[in-house]
């Protein structure tokens, strides 16, 4: 069963009473083997983008419910290492999140030449 981005948000975010519930059954369910969820890539950086924008969250508050949305263990995504290694350059560098994934997935696939106008993505690159 695919998990969209209003799921782990209303689960997370506990802000919908009813919905949290619904999705709290859900993934306990899944925690315990009864059913099999998966959610992409795409779904967590909604999910970042909702945070930072809709919400209003600073970035360590987002940093902080990605970090547990990665946690999930029983939901399956099939970038979870590389988006666990964005994340924590998302903390340690003054980039975005998406910034932060081009480096480690430019990295992951052993590219040592990154093309970009962004002076600020270009140094961040060679630094790490």
């Amino acid at each position: 069963m695919f998990i969209d981005t209003n799921y782990i948000l209303r689960f997370l975010l506990k802000d919908i009473n009813n919905q949290h519930l619904t999705a709290k059954n859900l993934f306990l369910s899944a925690s315990e083997g009864k059913s099999v969820l998966i959610t992409s890539t795409i779904v967590f950086f909604e999910i970042y983008w909702v945070l930072s924008s809709y919400y209003e969250r600073n970035k360590t508050e987002v940093a902080n419910v990605l970090e547990k949305v990665l946690s999930l263990n029983f939901i399956k995504l099939e970038e979870r290492e590389l988006l666990f290694k964005s994340l924590s350059l998302f903390k340690k560098i003054n980039l975005d999140l998406e910034d932060c994934y081009n480096i480690c997935y430019a990295k992951s696939k052993g590219i040592r030449s990154f093309k970009t106008f962004d002076k600020k993505l270009d140094t961040a690159f060679g630094k790490n």
